[in-house]
């Protein structure tokens, strides 16, 4: 189950520099919340901001990942370091990734996405 939920988090990160928002909308729960570095988004925000190109996603490099499966609840954490475009500016951030997936209806479902900078 765990490699099952590390899949499709790096799936999740090609979509996001794909800027495939059919493929996120389907992945994320309707009540999913997100959280970039001091603002909070909705899932329809979320979708709105990739695909509007408001963040770019351009390279994940992720360096570590863990798994915990609590009943149907995953939770994964990602150690990455991110290239993006925001505001027209290209940064590269190191942050630590906190990704909640519930399971329903035998699909895994992103119920939260964090963001934490971490400190250089």
């Amino acid at each position: 189950m765990e490699q099952a939920i590390t899949e499709l988090s790096k799936k999740k990160w090609n979509w996001m520099i794909n800027r495939q928002v059919e493929d996120l909308s389907n992945l994320f729960h309707e009540k999913a919340v997100f959280v970039h570095m001091g603002a909070t988004f909705s899932k329809n925000e979320e979708i709105e901001v990739i695909k509007s190109g408001s963040i770019l996603y351009k390279n994940v490099d992720i360096q570590e990942t863990s798994v915990r499966i609590i009943g149907t609840t995953a939770i994964l954490l990602n150690k990455i370091r991110l290239i993006a475009v925001v505001g027209g500016n290209e940064v590269t951030n190191p942050f630590v990734v906190t990704e909640v997936y519930a399971l329903q209806e035998e699909q895994w479902k992103l119920v939260s996405l964090s963001f934490t900078r971490l400190l250089t």
